[in-house]
């Protein structure tokens, strides 16, 4: 049975505070390049309405070189509580980008000190930063200078097993004005392989005042209350336990708030959430949102007979009617008695 101490429990039935800005939710919808476009985070919000959700993260230089703003960082102004994550080394372009995410409609600004991946590593920006403290320090001053919401910072542990820095650069961020970190429990070596070490995340929580949101391995609601009781942290993030199953954060969120856990959304409802996701994409970009629904409709493929076979249907779509027929089918064939198999957790935490 799952459940929360009595302490975490008030602790968590409270209203988030960022600053001068709350949020009615402990949960947060962790931004993803290449998934949490406005289409994905009206899915979440569908379930999840008072949740924080973050943009793609943006490259301030580019957005320094461009009149038009990028397509990820349109935000859509009936999807508040809403921040935008922006990734760079430059202190001045960040806060020149700052300025342009509040514009946007902006409820808080997210610096991405955490990304592992090379093409961003390479340039100064994501993880690197853990090696340039003082740089990240700039960072966080130039854009707390620039804008009048609160400004928080995402990142990992340490850049490697002999180099865990957390504690020391998350104090910092604090000093520097941030007022909310997220921490990923692994370093930057480990990108996403292992498990996440919440013991960091916990010593983060003792030395810091700001809130310290708890990130890694929550694929699950049961995940979710190990990670906040084990570490104390003000609330956690959700990153790829949402890839094809959009429902996660309102269903942690609905726990902690109730302290009820809701019936798992079944194989149809999970498709029938899929069409929505295709038909939006395709609305919302064309041909191209065709071809990014492709990986999605392939998570939701997930835990019933025929997956296998509709996965490698799914990742070859050319066009939005046909992959809304090949859902359609699956949905009609589950309807007609097809008995899903027992899923195991692995379907959803798949990546």
């Amino acid at each position: 049975m799952i459940s929360l101490s009595p302490i975490l429990q008030a602790k968590l039935s409270q209203p988030l505070k960022i600053g001068s800005f709350e949020v009615k939710s402990r949960v947060l919808q962790s931004p993803l390049s290449g998934v949490t476009d406005m289409v994905f985070r009206r899915l979440v919000r569908r379930y999840a309405p008072d949740s924080m959700m973050y943009t793609e993260m943006v490259n301030a230089t580019g957005l320094h070189y461009v009149k038009q703003l990028p397509k990820i960082m349109e935000v859509d102004p009936k999807e508040r509580p809403i921040s935008i994550q922006l990734f760079d080394c430059r202190p001045d372009f960040l806060a020149e980008a700052a300025v342009k995410a509040v514009a946007e409609g902006a409820d808080t600004v997210d610096i991405n000190m955490g990304c592992p991946v090379n093409k961003i590593t390479k340039n100064g920006g994501g993880s690197s930063l853990l090696r340039q403290p003082e740089i990240a320090e700039a960072i966080v001053k130039e854009v707390v200078k620039a804008v009048d919401v609160p400004v928080t910072v995402k990142t990992r542990i340490g850049w490697n097993d002999k180099e865990i820095t957390i504690l020391d650069f998350a104090k910092r961020m604090e000093n520097a004005g941030a007022k909310m970190i997220t921490i990923h429990g692994r370093t930057r070596a480990q990108g996403y392989n292992g498990n996440a070490r919440w013991e960091w995340i916990g010593r983060v929580k003792e030395v810091l005042s700001i809130p310290v949101i708890g990130n890694g391995d929550i694929f699950s609601v049961a995940a979710a209350v190990k990670c906040l009781e084990q570490t104390g942290a003000d609330g956690v993030m959700c990153s790829r336990g949402t890839l094809g199953y959009p429902f996660l954060v309102g269903e942690i969120d609905h726990f902690l708030k109730t302290g009820e856990i809701l019936q798992p959304p079944t194989p149809i409802q999970r498709l029938e959430c899929a069409r929505d996701h295709l038909q939006a994409l395709w609305e919302y970009k064309g041909d191209r949102g065709v071809r990014q629904a492709r990986k999605h409709m392939t998570w939701y493929a997930k835990g019933f007979v025929g997956a296998a076979e509709l996965r490698g249907q799914l990742s070859l779509i050319e066009t939005v009617q046909q992959g809304l027929d090949l859902i359609d089918k699956a949905i009609e064939q589950l309807a007609n008695g097809f008995e899903p198999e027992e899923e195991i957790e692995s379907d959803l935490a798949f990546v």
